[in-house]
Formats: C-alpha cells, sequence, structure tokens
C-alpha cells in the first residue's frame, strides 16, 4: 500500500501491463490518462516515455488529485488537472495541444474509493450514502430519499440490469416515509430483504447491482463515456491509439460499438458496382478484448469484471 502525507490512497491498477502495453508508448509522445487515481497507470506510462514526452493525468476526484500530484506531479512532463474526463477537448485546448499519441480511461471505482467508508460507495462499509466520485452534486442519499418509486425503478433496470427492481422501489418508498434511509448498510438491507431468498444465494451481494445503478446514474458514468468517446478518438494523431478498461456490460457495450463504428468501412450496397458512400475506416483493432489472467483475478478480485478494448487511429 502507497502512503503519502495527506491520506492513505491505495489502489491495484487492474490490467496494468496489458493496458500500457496496449497504448503502444512511444519516446517523445503526449498520453492522456483520463481516470488517473492512484496513478498506476501513468507510473508505468511515463516509466516508458523515459523523461520524454508529455503526460496530462486527469481525475474528477480532489482526494486523487492531491495524490497524483504528490506521486508524479514532481515530474518535468506531466500536467495534473482536476476535472472530469468529459472535458478532455477543451483540456487539451487550454494546454495548446491539438493532437495526442494515446489516450487511456479506467473507468472502475477505485479502491480507495470503494474501502474508505466516508465516500459511501461500498456496501460492507457503514457510512452516509453518497457516492459522488467529484464530491459535489447530487449524492445517493437525494436519490434514494427524493426520487419516485418509478424513477428508481428506471434507474435500477437501466443501469443494475435489475430484475428485481419494481420490489426494491417499493420498499425504499415504504420505509422512507417512516425515517430518511441515511447509510449504504441500511439500504443494503432494504435491498436483501426486498429480494427472494434464493435469489439471494448466488454468489454476490444481493445489493451489488442497485449500488451500482445508482453510483452510475448520479456520476453520469455512462453518458460521460457516451458523449466523450468520440472526443478521445479525434483527438489521436494517427497511429495513435486509445485503451478503456470497462467493469460492466453497459460501458463495455458503449465502448464495443463506437470502435466497431471507428472501423466501419464502405456501406453502399453490395450490389454497388463502385463505392459512392467515400466512408473509409478510421480505425482498426489491434485486438478484440482482453480479460484479466486468473492469477490477476486472484491477486485481485476487483479485475474480475474488468474487460480491456482498444483502438488503433489509422487516418
Amino acid at each position: 500500500m502507497w502512503k503519502v502525507s495527506k491520506m492513505e490512497f491505495s489502489h491495484v491498477s487492474v490490467l496494468l501491463k496489458e493496458t500500457v502495453d496496449s497504448l503502444d508508448v512511444k519516446k517523445g509522445g503526449i498520453y492522456v490518462d483520463c481516470t488517473c487515481g492512484g496513478a498506476g497507470h501513468s507510473r508505468e506510462i511515463l516509466r516508458r516515455l523515459e523523461g520524454t514526452g508529455r503526460l496530462i493525468a486527469i481525475d474528477r476526484d480532489p482526494e486523487a488529485i492531491e495524490v497524483i500530484k504528490e506521486r508524479i506531479g514532481g515530474e518535468k512532463n506531466v500536467t495534473v488537472v482536476h476535472s472530469a474526463f468529459s472535458e478532455l477537448s477543451s483540456i487539451l485546448s487550454d494546454l495548446g495541444i491539438d493532437k495526442v499519441d494515446g489516450v487511456m480511461a479506467d473507468l472502475g471505482v477505485s479502491s480507495h474509493q470503494m474501502d474508505k467508508a466516508d465516500r459511501g460507495f461500498s456496501i460492507h462499509n457503514e457510512a452516509m450514502l453518497d457516492m459522488r466520485m467529484s464530491k459535489e452534486g447530487m449524492s445517493a442519499h437525494d436519490v434514494i430519499n427524493t426520487f419516485s418509486e418509478g424513477e428508481l425503478i428506471r434507474i435500477f433496470r437501466l443501469y443494475g440490469e435489475e430484475k428485481f427492481a419494481p420490489r426494491i422501489a417499493r420498499s425504499i418508498v415504504q420505509l422512507r416515509q417512516q425515517k430518511p434511509i441515511d447509510t449504504t448498510t441500511e439500504l443494503a438491507e432494504i435491498v436483501k430483504n426486498s429480494i427472494p431468498a434464493a435469489a439471494r444465494r448466488t454468489g454476490h451481494h444481493p445489493a451489488r447491482k442497485t449500488f451500482q445503478s445508482v453510483r452510475i446514474f448520479i456520476n453520469n458514468e455512462t453518458g460521460q463515456l457516451e458523449d466523450t468517446i468520440g472526443e478521445m478518438f479525434s483527438c489521436l494523431r494517427k497511429d495513435g491509439r486509445l485503451s478503456i478498461i470497462t467493469f460492466h456490460s453497459l460501458e463495455d457495450r458503449i465502448v464495443k460499438n463506437a470502435f466497431r463504428e471507428f472501423c466501419k468501412g464502405c456501406e453502399c450496397p453490395r450490389s454497388a458496382p463502385v463505392c459512392i458512400c467515400g466512408k473509409t475506416p478510421e480505425g482498426e483493432l489491434p485486438f478484440r478484448k482482453i480479460l484479466p489472467s486468473e492469477k490477476e483475478i486472484e491477486e485481485n478480485p476487483r479485475s474480475r469484471s474488468a474487460t480491456l478494448r482498444c483502438i488503433k487511429k489509422i487516418r
């Protein structure tokens, strides 16, 4: 575990070597880590740059930013930016950067965020319901205690793929009429009691999908990715690479479909004698996807659901 003067911030970077390998880091290149977190991937990128080039380290979590500054902020070729990666185009423009050689994003919640009880991400640690990555704006407490039953059902279904969403939402609305639902453990217990006994014996905590859905919603995780993945790709120069690690099917589907579009060529009917659409592929896939090895999963169980996808810009 790494320690810094202001706080402890531990995080095991998932698919570390595979992700940095996929970026094909070149000396003198410019690289962006959109979700720098504990700086694990960034430090490996810097090691391969060997003091050349430039790294832009971005994170929207103010606690992460303090750690990033302490760990790599002193390097002369590092720029640390406190922002959501949805501001990528503006960030690069403000820095006078037109194109970069590589962009990466690890879309998982950091171990620090999960394990630090007062952030309210964890099912297992009692804390006030929060889950805000930026520590600003609407919290999980606001959603659970003020949203209508119908709105809760939609969130649980859409972002958690929770088949018991109506039962969970109904229980939440009924119980919050007696008193506000304040803590993570209160919510976890309500969810557990709302699910049939047989469904609780799946190996996962019964509240996992509900917590995931609320976290995704309040942090606009899928919306931010959908809105920004095109910018990530467009800011690459020719032969540049974009590598993204996802942790659930919703995010992975967004990445897979976007990459497929970037790689799509002529769309003319097969019967057409010549191409008239003029569409040519902008990217190619160095590989389909990479999953964690059994060894990595054993050493870091939170890597189990990770998927790495990469695309190379070819024109």
